[in-house]
């Protein structure tokens, strides 16, 4: 796939909307569409690449995906975030990280995931705006 037409040059280009939550000169965080969890976020190099391990600052890159998740676990109350890196489904690197879907009375993610406890905050899209305001506020 070529940048021209890859789904997350467009974001980083800023010619699809997206609710960012982290930008600096190289990497991008911006909340999935379709979230796992509320808070859902996506990392992504700024410059293409199709693998995350091919990212040359990688340990810069996992910084920015660590800085994310502690603010994940501050904005939402959660002590588990969980990570994903396949890179199947969208041909530029990418690492998901979104709060545990589901936890015991501990806090502690539960084996099946599901679903969201009822004080969690909804999946309704019309809630990313107000979920990214609450990673950025958690960043500051």
């Amino acid at each position: 796939m070529s940048e021209s037409n890859c789904i997350f040059c467009k974001i980083v280009r800023k010619e699809i909307p997206t609710e960012i939550v982290y930008e600096d000169e190289n990497f991008l965080a911006f909340l999935d569409i379709n979230p796992r969890s509320p808070g859902h976020t996506q990392v992504i190099p700024k410059q293409h690449y199709r693998w995350v391990w091919q990212v040359p600052n990688a340990g810069e890159y996992f910084e920015v995906v660590k800085k994310i998740a502690l603010a994940q676990q501050k904005a939402f109350g959660q002590k588990s975030v969980w990570s994903r890196i396949t890179g199947e489904e969208i041909e530029h690197a990418h690492i998901w990280i979104f709060p545990a879907p589901s936890t015991d009375d501990k806090g502690n993610p539960s084996a099946e995931g599901l679903p969201l406890s009822e004080n969690a905050p909804s999946l309704v899209k019309s809630d990313l705006a107000h979920n990214a305001e609450k990673i950025r506020a958690a960043l500051s």
